[in-house]
């Protein structure tokens, strides 16, 4: 079963090259000071400390996210599509992070292809998934399917038979192949579960991979189809340093296979500060809606709902970021999205009011770095529109996107031979002690 498509035959002349030039730079610059770390910096979650390699994507505080150097509206007009009118597909992003290229469309297609050779899940991680009670979290459902298929694991197997180390990103790579090929049957089938009738409906062999993942869950709508293209392009990869990456990039450091690395890292994105964004930027919005009789309100009413907020000692979700200190282009991109498609959802009008309003309702607190909206403000909206209302599930297709910059991560972390992640921890004494050494000092 293993792959014999150009994305593979492209890394195999790229990571040797690769690691010749890092090894070289390593060895005459490897004493080098990188960053410099502060207290409030360790005890703070580690924020902008420069410790990670990560060249799959870069996020600029002005320009967002950017993939391989490429900008959304790059990406967006560059990569292959499925038809002249379609967004660009997710794979063909893909094969972008994973080789720093822009892929042909004959490339994207194969690798379309390959992935649709490799989507059947096997009967026995089907079967634990139908053992899991229906009311349980999707993202616990998802976990347990990522991890279940861990028996099939190339990388494993053959590290266990002796696999050279120069041969781990090639298992990798097969193991990644496996499971985003099987990633959106997975979620589909937890959708129809969960909150359908339970009714598995088959892939259709004439879409592509994020087309099929909407028809699996019961959505025919073309339109539903490109916005998951979108979606899945745009929540793909974010540097290597947020909750879920570097969950992935640590547990595989411990060459892990891809399955315990996808599983730990989809745990991570469960939690409320990384992958809820969405939800409670909806729940917002509707609450927003409802307190004016469930109508699109006035810019009036945005401003005085928000203040109301806000001296409730509340943030409003969906504006600001860690990072960006301009509107998030991926929030761009699906803003586009609405104004084409779905210009009169009230939703979607309300969410462009907001724009209006909200930033410069948050300049007026003075202490706000960003004020403009970041990519959760207009995802809910999106999904609701097309009757995806089951927001404990947008996280799964959260995960299902994620995955792709998590495992082209992967592939690189092998193929450079990133080593064991092993930082140093101190004791709060022992920062006390910096502390008082350092203004002992300046003092003397």
């Amino acid at each position: 079963m293993e792959a014999n498509i150009e994305l593979k035959k492209t890394l195999a002349r790229l990571i040797p090259e690769w690691n010749k030039d890092l090894r070289a730079f390593v060895k005459e610059n490897g004493s080098v000071k990188a960053d410099e770390v502060s207290i409030d910096q360790i005890m703070g979650g580690m924020r902008s400390i420069k410790a990670l390699p990560c060249d799959t994507s870069y996020l600029d505080a002005m320009e967002g996210i950017r993939f391989r150097g490429f900008t959304i509206p790059e990406v967006r007009e560059k990569l292959p599509k499925p038809a002249p009118d379609a967004v660009p597909s997710p794979l063909a992003l893909w094969h972008l992070l994973l080789t720093g290229e822009m892929p042909s469309a004959a490339a994207a297609q194969e690798l379309e292809e390959e992935i649709r050779r490799r989507s059947e899940v096997p009967a026995y991680v089907m079967d634990a998934m139908r053992a899991l009670p229906k009311d349980m979290h999707p993202m616990t459902q998802l976990s347990i399917g990522v991890l279940a298929m861990q028996k099939d694991s190339v990388f494993a197997k053959k590290y266990s038979e002796g696999m050279k180390k120069d041969e781990h990103w090639d298992a990798m790579l097969e193991d990644s192949l496996t499971l985003v090929a099987r990633l959106p049957v997975i979620a589909a089938f937890i959708y129809r579960r969960t909150y359908k009738d339970g009714t598995v409906i088959p892939a259709d062999p004439k879409l592509d991979w994020a087309a099929n993942m909407a028809h699996m869950m019961g959505v025919d709508n073309k339109d539903y189809q490109n916005l998951c293209r979108l979606y899945l392009l745009l929540h793909s990869d974010h540097e290597s340093g947020n909750v879920s990456a570097h969950t992935g990039l640590l547990v595989g450091s411990a060459l892990s296979d891809i399955y315990y690395s996808v599983s730990a890292a989809l745990n991570g994105l469960a939690g409320p500060l990384h992958g809820l964004a969405t939800q409670e930027c909806l729940n917002w919005i509707l609450g927003l809606m409802k307190a004016y009789g469930g109508r699109t309100p006035t810019k009036e009413e945005v401003e005085k709902y928000a203040w109301e907020t806000l001296n409730a000692g509340h943030v409003i979700p969906g504006f600001g970021h860690a990072v960006l200190r301009n509107t998030d282009p991926r929030y761009v991109a699906q803003s586009d999205f609405g104004a084409k498609y779905l210009p009169e959802d009230p939703i979607y009008k309300t969410v462009t009011t907001m724009l209006e309003v909200i930033p410069p309702v948050l300049r007026q607190l003075g202490k706000v770095k960003n004020p403009w909206p970041n990519v959760d403000a207009m995802t809910g909206c999106l999904q609701q529109h097309y009757g995806i209302t089951e927001t404990d599930f947008y996280t799964v297709i959260f995960g299902v996107s994620r995955a792709l910059g998590i495992t082209a991560q992967a592939v690189w972390a092998r193929g450079i031979h990133f080593p064991l992640e092993r930082p140093k921890s101190v004791t709060t004494r022992m920062l006390k002690d910096i502390a008082a050494k350092s203004k002992a000092g300046a003092a003397a």
